[in-house]
């Protein structure tokens, strides 16, 4: 066994690895999301040269990925330092204050990558929390809960896309422009079922 080995096995290291760890697993995730992601972006709907498309791939991959390899370090650093403060224990209230940490200064930019990953959280959140009370025995388990969630999201989209469509994110509102009222007219049977306008 040569010496990198060793300190990777030695139980010492432990919680200093699992930051390096987090990094690598963070950059590797963050590429396999968005990679795909950015590269059938690029060729669908943006417009430039080949290089600009690349361009855009490489800077969009890698925000994901540093963010997510980023915000890895940040969480597991304040952990470890939340459980040496508390005398090498750990407490469920430290995952909260370490990921608000790495929210605020990984995610906090406003930026098109960071919109998506947080509404992407703060989605999968709601529905979570929507969870608790059931999983918790608080309340029972209501019916028929989510014809009722996907009604009332529909509902106020397209009621904000009529009335406040500014306050929609941009590939929304585009989208929606493109489905629901690109579809308003037309000005043959070319442009009624081939090409758009």
């Amino acid at each position: 066994m040569d010496v990198l080995e060793a300190i990777a096995l030695n139980p010492n290291y432990h919680d200093v690895l699992t930051i390096l760890k987090g990094f690598r697993n963070g950059i590797v995730y963050g590429t396999r999301i968005r990679f795909p992601h950015a590269l059938v972006m690029a060729f669908l709907f943006k417009s430039g040269s080949l290089s600009d498309k690349f361009r855009y791939i490489f800077r969009a991959t890698k925000q994901h990925a540093k963010n997510l390899g980023t915000f890895a370090v940040i969480y597991k650093t304040a952990m470890f330092i939340q459980k040496k403060l508390n005398g090498g224990k750990s407490a469920d209230i430290h995952t909260f204050f370490a990921g608000l940490l790495g929210g605020y200064f990984v995610f906090g930019e406003n930026n098109a990558i960071n919109q998506q990953i947080v509404l992407y959280i703060f989605a999968r959140v709601a529905i979570a929390l929507a969870k608790v009370p059931v999983k918790r025995k608080i309340i029972e388990a209501p019916r028929h809960t989510y014809p009722i969630f996907a009604a009332l999201s529909w509902g106020m989209v397209m009621y904000l896309f009529q009335r406040d469509e500014d306050t929609l994110q941009p590939s929304l509102r585009a989208s929606m422009q493109y489905i629901y009222r690109d579809s308003d007219s037309w000005n043959s049977l070319r442009t009624l079922i081939w090409h758009n306008k």
